[in-house]
């Protein structure tokens, strides 16, 4: 081939590349925001399962989706600015992560749709209208569990800790309550229950201390947020008042609690993507019924029993999902 007619090749194919190149669609990107009360480390392997849940349906931060991503490090007061710049930004989705999030999301837009996760009482919380038909701009998947399994937890404990018979609850308050599910469940047992409620981390100290001076066996907390940001150090004095505790979310045996038993934190996350796909693809969120958790994990540190010189049964054992060393 001589130059004249390589040059001639040559030019030819670059107009025939350009040519298709331009035929090309563009690539949609879609602005997909990340709203909690938590801190970027605490709520990092939640956001990665949220993450590779897109991922596996074809959405890629960088390619097709852009993450703006907004934590309010455990300062509610927060939230209200940072739903606001995320409106003002028009993200095509909110995912909101816990009661305040949500709560702070809805306040800032009717218009935008958001999926929610990890919230509990989504209808009592004025959140949506019903599990089945939402209605309005919010759907997503809830933290929300049946009765049963307060009932199981409370059986749990009493399995652990001999001749049970005055638990604590910790309770936080803004994240909504479960109380209610827990007295029932204590009923049948022959529970008595001292109810300490949590308003700020700055009463977390002094609900262990109270629970200690009312000589509770075991403690049952009922968290959110702020209690998940603040989970080493509700573990840390759980062991320093040698009080057995119990919690849904496994991330609170990994930080030293005796013994959660609930559903999967990461399952729920990676599931919300379904709900984001579905949005960004056209359907409407007030069509989308909400679902309920489907993985649930008892995981026990045994480490945590030694110390405070408990035997865990070995048919509990064999029960666990995971036991902590």
């Amino acid at each position: 081939m001589d130059r004249r007619t390589f040059i001639e090749v040559f030019a030819g194919g670059l107009i025939i590349a350009r040519t298709v190149a331009e035929a090309q669609p563009a690539v949609k990107v879609y602005q997909i925001s990340f709203l909690t009360l938590a801190v970027a480390e605490s709520a990092a392997a939640p956001f990665r399962a949220l993450s590779e849940g897109l991922r596996d349906l074809g959405y890629i931060e960088g390619h097709n989706i852009i993450f703006e991503r907004r934590y309010a490090n455990g300062r509610l007061e927060r939230l209200p600015d940072l739903a606001a710049e995320l409106v003002r930004l028009r993200v095509d989705v909110i995912v909101a992560g816990t009661n305040p999030a949500i709560a702070a999301a809805k306040r800032a837009t009717a218009t935008i749709p958001i999926v929610m996760i990890a919230n509990v009482d989504p209808v009592g919380a004025g959140f949506i209208a019903g599990l089945a038909r939402p209605g309005g701009n919010i759907t997503g998947v809830t933290l929300d569990v049946s009765p049963e399994i307060f009932g199981k937890n409370l059986g749990l404990l009493t399995e652990i800790v001999p001749r049970l018979s005055r638990v604590g609850v910790l309770q936080e308050v803004e994240s909504g309550s479960r109380f209610a599910q827990v007295e029932a469940a204590a009923r049948k047992l022959n529970i008595a229950l001292d109810v300490v409620d949590i308003r700020s981390p700055d009463d977390i100290e002094g609900a262990f201390t109270a629970m200690t001076g009312k000589r509770v066996g075991a403690v049952i907390l009922l968290g959110g947020a702020m209690t998940y940001i603040r989970r080493q150090q509700i573990a840390d004095l759980a062991l320093k008042h040698r009080l057995p505790a119990i919690q849904l979310l496994k991330e609170y045996a990994q930080a030293g609690l005796l013994m959660t038993n609930g559903p999967s934190l990461p399952d729920v996350y990676r599931r919300a993507a379904s709900y984001v796909v579905k949005i960004l693809g056209g359907a409407n969120p007030a069509d989308l019924p909400v679902e309920q958790p489907t993985k649930f994990e008892l995981v026990i540190n045994l480490k945590t029993a030694k110390v405070l010189g408990l035997t865990i049964p070995q048919s509990l054992l064999l029960r666990a999902d995971e036991v902590i060393q």
